[in-house]
């Protein structure tokens, strides 16, 4: 019964192929890792697979290919002795079972062929282990030697050899065990958990974009702050992302506290991941508050203050994008925007004002609603009265905001009047008044003086010119 659980796992076309190609070139092969991790976890359609053959991978692509429908084109990778092709919508990767050994200040191993004990033996957890035959003599049949099957049903990641050489090994390796935590919901073993907190300064020789890519899969996660505090637990966090640690921790001046920011953004975070995939959208509610840390300040008149502290982690952003080496393009300036003005719908929410609302839609443009997403998930108090009138003054001003927006049309504002018709007015060439004249008549808009209407501005931009000394022509 077991062995056919097991080959249902393998029932597809593709596993069927790459088995007679195996046969017809003498070489045992097996799918590993993720895709039999993901069958046992039923979790859904798997788009890649991995194969490792007891000799070469590229030759058992090559072979696999020849006997699939249209022949489908192999990719080769000969400095790494692999190949890679694509079936359908599932890419297939080759690889022929090695052997690694590890120099202290690199992360990539000296490798020779091995066994598939040996291939086991590197992976870096107990249910990346597990491998199904794809051999005629034992099509089906489950290798699992470290026991991955019941680290599956006990949620447990623990790495196949002793923890401390693993991660050491290959550091990335702890970025990867906290990613599997937070997005299976697993637990990582106690031991494993302590190598991570041993061997955390080893990240250092991990190239930013290979942790920002394991940042953005925790990130992307149900809930990410299940993975951030296991970063912050085990001291890898500090080191990618020192802006969060600055946030820890609660000051107390006469009597007077404040939040713990820390964990205030996680709960952001986490509140943000039910109504978003976004994962910049992610990105802004967990840096929107590091502008907290240094601009914090202690009045004896109205006790803590983080004054600016938009505008300041708004600047923040970009350096820390340019440290981790993420996009500095307008995936950052997204992040940005939404940091600057993730307290303006919060102040709006007590006063809500026609002027203010036109401002707001003007500044947010299209990201108006990611914005609303945003401020409703910074809503993290836990007095039940006041979360329920916070959340329904937010209501108030989504309709406010859709009142605005179909009366005065000022998301992605443009001018009622052109410079053109300004120069032709007054008969001017290009100057500086040009500019102040349709700055005025943009303030005006936006302060509700005129509608958004071309006649209306215009009336105004002869008053505003005539007070400038322009005379029509």
């Amino acid at each position: 019964m077991q062995k056919q659980l097991f080959k249902e796992a393998i029932s597809s076309e593709i596993f069927s192929v790459i088995s007679k190609a195996s046969k017809q070139i003498q070489i045992d092969s097996y799918v590993i890792g993720g895709f039999v991790r993901d069958f046992f976890l039923k979790r859904g359609n798997a788009k890649d697979i991995d194969i490792v053959a007891i000799g070469s991978g590229i030759d058992l692509a090559l072979a696999t290919s020849k006997l699939l429908p249209n022949k489908p084109k192999v990719q080769v990778f000969k400095t790494y002795g692999t190949a890679m092709l694509r079936y359908k919508d599932v890419e297939i990767e080759f690889v022929g079972a090695r052997k690694e050994s590890y120099s202290q200040d690199s992360r990539n191993p000296d490798v020779i062929e091995g066994t598939l004990k040996d291939d086991q033996n590197r992976r870096d957890f107990t249910i990346n282990a597990l491998a199904l035959s794809l051999n005629e003599a034992n099509y089906g049949e489950l290798l699992d030697p470290f026991n991955g099957i019941e680290d599956l049903k006990n949620k447990i990641i623990k790495t196949p050899l002793n923890p401390d050489t693993t991660y050491s090994d290959d550091p990335l390796r702890m970025m990867r065990a906290i990613r599997f935590a937070s997005q299976l919901n697993f637990e990582i073993e106690k031991d494993s958990l302590s190598a991570i907190s041993k061997n955390s300064k080893r990240l250092q020789i991990i190239t930013r974009e290979r942790i920002v890519d394991e940042l953005n899969k925790i990130m992307l996660s149900s809930k990410p702050s299940i993975g951030f505090l296991l970063l912050e637990e085990t001291k890898l966090l500090v080191q990618i992302l020192p802006e969060l640690i600055d946030l820890k921790g609660v000051e107390e001046v006469e009597g007077q506290k404040h939040k713990d920011n820390f964990y205030h953004t996680l709960e952001v975070v986490d509140n943000i991941s039910e109504n978003t995939n976004d994962v910049w959208l992610r990105w802004a509610a967990l840096l929107h508050d590091i502008g907290k840390a240094p601009t914090k300040k202690f009045s004896k008149k109205v006790g803590w203050t983080f004054h600016a502290h938009e505008f300041v982690g708004s600047k923040m952003v970009y350096k820390l994008f340019k440290r981790l080496k993420m996009p500095l393009n307008n995936k950052m300036k997204f992040v940005q925007k939404m940091v600057l003005l993730s307290s303006r719908p919060i102040v709006l929410a007590s006063e809500v004002t026609d002027s203010a609302i036109r401002r707001l839609v003007f500044d947010a443009g299209d990201d108006m609603n990611s914005l609303m997403i945003l401020c409703e998930a910074d809503i993290t108090t836990k007095n039940a009265k006041k979360f329920k009138r916070y959340h329904k003054n937010f209501e108030l001003v989504r309709k406010k905001i859709k009142q605005v927006e179909e009366r005065d049309k000022v998301r992605n504002f443009q001018p009622p009047v052109s410079g053109e018709e300004i120069m032709q007015a007054f008969n001017l060439k290009p100057c500086k008044e040009i500019g102040q004249i349709k700055e005025a008549i943009k303030e005006a808009i936006l302060d509700g003086k005129i509608p958004n209407e071309h006649q209306a501005s215009y009336d105004f931009m002869i008053e505003k010119g005539e007070q400038l000394g322009f005379n029509l022509t």
